[in-house]
């Protein structure tokens, strides 16, 4: 099942036709660009961080491959930024959501693993496949699970070496703790991901210029590094793809305009309620505001039947002076955002941000400015120099699945990036 699915995914690929031969036999198909594909999935890994970092491990994979960039999805939080990559479909489809008021529980909710579409993971276990993920929790309970020896999860702790020695541990034929089991996989995976929140979590406390940037670069680089050894070390360098990317960028703020935001809105006539996750709004609360880098502005109670409240308000908080956008419903599914946001989604400018003041510089996502992250394509199947044509979040698991011969997940709306891969 699993070499007849890869072989025709390949056909496909190369856009050939699989003709009937004397006697009916379909010709001979290509073996797929790669065996394996090694994805690292480095939450908060911002394009500009790449300006000024020494990362010679990266760099030295890039050169069998390329390094571009590639484009998110709004809102630019964690985890519907990994689904879309995941699933290779956008938040409209996938409808994981963060940061938004769920009318049916009457609270607030902050992030959440829901998908309404296949993973990466299930795709390829559905066509006979192997996978691995060292923590990259967007997979947990679609595709991969504890104990499962084809599709292995772990989750070992919080630093990004914890997560690679289990990546290692399995190219090494040996078990690892997966959710106190010790597992062993059937084989080396046809993929294999490690989640690394290193840079994200030291930007969420310090900004985009913290001075811990360069040694947090360096040790995510030598992690990178360890993964590429333990491959040659398995003897399956030559056969394996290695795919590099991030979920989204960060932003540094300095000044919070929870106040004004809320007084615009309250000087309309409107009783309005900032909501932290998993707070209920009082009873006569009108508008809802759940912050995540945006805000998701919801409208209820009363305000739900006022034909003109979302417009009266986008027109009142458009005119705050730092505001960079207000995005209505019909935007929203321009941008093909989940569903589950409110009438409006408001946007805070650089610098900024929807709550308080905070202490000291921190950092922020969720934004439009927080799209670009960096994509590194190389390895078994990837052309060299062949850089991928405005690669987005999600082209990559269509990308993933051709290399290794599979069709896409069934939900995927992104494009195979086949400018830069190569048929064997």
């Amino acid at each position: 099942m699993r070499i007849r699915s890869r072989s025709l995914s390949m056909l496909a690929i190369a856009g050939v036709t699989v003709a009937g031969l004397s006697g009916g036999q379909a010709s001979a198909a290509p073996p797929p660009p790669a065996e394996h594909v090694v994805l690292i999935a480095l939450d908060g890994f911002d394009a500009a961080y790449l300006e000024d970092a020494q990362m010679p491990n990266l760099t030295h994979l890039a050169k069998r491959g390329s390094l571009t960039t590639s484009t998110g999805v709004m809102t630019s939080i964690t985890n519907p930024s990994w689904a879309s990559i995941a699933t290779g479909a956008w938040p409209a489809s996938h409808l994981n959501t963060a940061y938004w008021f769920d009318a049916d529980t009457g609270t607030a909710r902050s992030q959440q693993r829901d998908l309404a579409v296949p993973t990466i993971a299930q795709a390829i276990r559905e066509q006979g496949g192997t996978v691995m993920s060292a923590q990259w929790f967007i997979l947990q309970s679609y595709g991969v699970t504890y104990g499962d020896p084809d599709g292995l999860y772990t989750q070992p702790g919080g630093a990004c070496s914890e997560r690679t020695d289990d990546a290692v541990a399995v190219l090494r034929g040996e078990a690892v703790d997966s959710g106190g089991q010790m597992t062993r996989a059937r084989g080396i995976p046809d993929l294999i991901a490690v989640y690394c929140d290193t840079l994200d979590v030291l930007g969420h406390a310090d900004g985009s210029a913290a001075a811990g940037l360069p040694a947090a670069l360096a040790d995510v680089d030598e992690q990178i590094g360890r993964l590429a050894q333990a491959v040659k070390d398995a003897g399956i360098y030559g056969r394996t793809a290695f795919v590099i990317t991030g979920d989204h960028g960060m932003s540094t703020f300095t000044q919070g305009m929870q106040q004004e935001l809320l007084a615009a809105i309250s000087a309309l006539g409107y009783d309005v309620e900032m909501l932290a996750a998993g707070r209920s709004p009082q009873p006569q609360t009108d508008v809802v505001v759940v912050v995540g880098g945006v805000g998701s502005l919801h409208l209820i109670g009363e305000a739900a039947a006022d034909p003109v409240a979302a417009s009266r308000i986008d027109r009142a908080v458009s005119a705050l002076p730092h505001i960079a956008a207000v995005y209505d419903k019909s935007e929203q599914r321009e941008l093909k955002m989940s569903p589950k946001y409110g009438e409006l989604v408001i946007e805070p400018v650089e610098g900024w941000s929807l709550g308080a003041t905070p202490a000291d510089a921190s950092g922020l996502h969720g934004t439009s400015r927080n799209l670009e992250v960096p994509l590194v394509l190389a390895g078994a199947g990837v052309r060299p120099n062949g850089v991928p044509v405005d690669p987005r979040h999600i082209d990559v698991a269509p990308t993933i699945a051709a290399l290794l011969g599979y069709a896409p997940p069934a939900g995927a709306e992104g494009r195979v990036l086949s400018e830069a891969i190569r048929a064997r």
